[in-house]
């Protein structure tokens, strides 16, 4: 057995890991009906300049990214492309959704659409919040 302490990982070491993960999740948990979601927001010229990364499984829709580029923000786009998100996963039978944020604006937004917080870690250096929330449909 070896351990040691590295600052990055092969692509190849990093998939063994996540498939030894998997097995044992299903093996415990059961199949999780991961789906990736994904809504690309593409500019002008036709290149990703934001948009959505998530996926739902387990009866739920998880936002891992949501970016706005700053001059196209507060224009309603996050709100769409969170109602196309969470549209797509009722289709897929989740029942709720759940995202998080340092972002206070950010932060009003989700609680403006409904989110409610099911936690924080309010330790980060420079004074910042992580907030977790969730949303049922």
């Amino acid at each position: 057995m070896e351990l040691k302490v590295t600052e990055g990982i092969a692509p190849l070491e990093e998939d063994a890991i996540l498939q030894l993960l998997r097995a044992f999740n299903i093996a415990t948990f059961g199949e999780s009906n991961r789906r990736e979601l994904t809504i690309p927001l593409y500019d002008d010229d036709g290149e990703i300049s934001g948009g959505i990364v998530g996926y739902t499984g387990r009866g739920w829709l998880y936002v891992s990214m949501l970016y706005i580029p700053e001059n196209l923000r507060g224009q309603g786009l996050a709100t769409r492309m969170l109602t196309m998100a969470e549209d797509e996963a009722r289709k897929r039978g989740c029942i709720g959704a759940y995202i998080d944020t340092m972002n206070p604006a950010a932060l009003g937004l989700y609680r403006k659409l409904g989110y409610t917080e099911i936690g924080n870690l309010d330790a980060l250096s420079g004074g910042h919040v992580v907030t977790w929330l969730a949303r049922r449909f």
